[in-house]
């Protein structure tokens, strides 16, 4: 049995790429620079990776997709966790890279790609058949998070958990409770389809080359069915995001300014207050249960033409 898989199944570090030194070698001999436009920050921390993996809860009968492996260095440690690993990569300098660290992990398969013009069941079809559960496990560019997440949720995979390490102020925002200046349509869209949990906050000196802001792992435990059932999923999103048009604006007038005419904006009052809603209050203050019922009663009300 060659080494890399000796150290697969010893777990030992000696063939780890998590190292700065590791890392700068690695770029160095493939005559690589990294892309500030790609927002390519290597993972230089081992027990940071190992607290990634552990929220992830993998096991041989499962999977693993990774978005934007880089080096490999995370990527090498799910193919330790997991069954099968599926890793995307949309740079194609890093290809043979990754062949070379990933050369001892057979059940690792890289893709070339950008994940969101990927067609994501039909990867799912061709590469996910023999396992029980899937998760999402990535670092995740800064500037590509949000839709990201959003494709993953919005197209409703067979996936388990989607752990990530994001922008730490990101995080807060996905994980945000009603009331506080982090919470707003984004919290509301992850936590419609999942259980949001910070798993630990990550400086931003364990990266190479460093980002200027610290990152946060977050685990997105995704819900069997969405936290609350809606007649329409659109029109409910379109509801939220509505109302945080201008956040120091009230729902009423933010609603108002999106549903209604200037003449007919008087009727937005009584519909507020037939779904419990005082309209001085602020979209931040609602719940994710107060706008299903909210978009429930204003659908309703438009189609009836009141």
């Amino acid at each position: 049995m060659d080494r890399a898989n000796e150290a697969q199944r010893s777990g030992q570090h000696s063939e780890d790429i998590a190292s700065p030194k590791r890392t700068k070698d690695l770029l160095q001999k493939h005559g690589l620079t990294l892309k500030k436009s790609l927002g390519q920050n290597f993972l230089i921390d081992h027990n940071i990776l190992g607290k990634i993996i552990g929220a992830a809860e993998l096991d041989s009968t499962k999977g693993a997709l990774e978005i934007g492996p880089g080096i490999g260095a995370l990527t090498q440690q799910l193919a330790k966790a997991a069954g099968h690993v599926v890793a995307v990569e949309i740079d194609q300098r890093l290809l043979p890279l990754l062949e070379e660290t990933l050369g001892g992990y057979p059940h690792a398969t890289v893709i070339h790609g950008d994940v969101l013009k990927v067609d994501l069941k039909q990867l799912f079809a061709e590469h996910f058949q023999g396992v029980s559960r899937v998760s999402v496990v990535a670092n995740l560019p800064y500037y590509v998070t949000t839709p990201i997440i959003m494709k993953l949720l919005e197209e409703k995979l067979p996936l388990e958990n989607i752990v990530v390490m994001i922008q730490k102020e990101v995080a807060e925002r996905m994980a945000a409770k009603p009331g506080g200046k982090d919470y707003g349509s984004l919290s509301i869209a992850v936590q419609y389809y999942c259980e949001p949990e910070i798993v630990t906050i990550v400086p931003h000196t364990v990266f190479v080359p460093q980002p200027n802001v610290d990152s946060a792992v977050i685990r997105l435990k995704v819900r069997e069915k969405p936290r609350v059932e809606v007649e329409d999923e659109a029109f409910f999103f379109e509801v939220v995001q509505a109302s945080f048009t201008q956040r120091r604006k009230t729902i009423y007038n933010n609603l108002a300014a999106r549903f209604f005419t200037k003449e007919t904006k008087e009727q937005l009052e009584p519909i507020l207050r037939e779904a419990g809603i005082e309209p001085s209050r602020r979209g931040e203050t609602l719940s994710i249960e107060e706008y299903a019922v909210l978009s429930r009663r204003l659908s309703q009300a438009l189609k009836l033409g009141v």
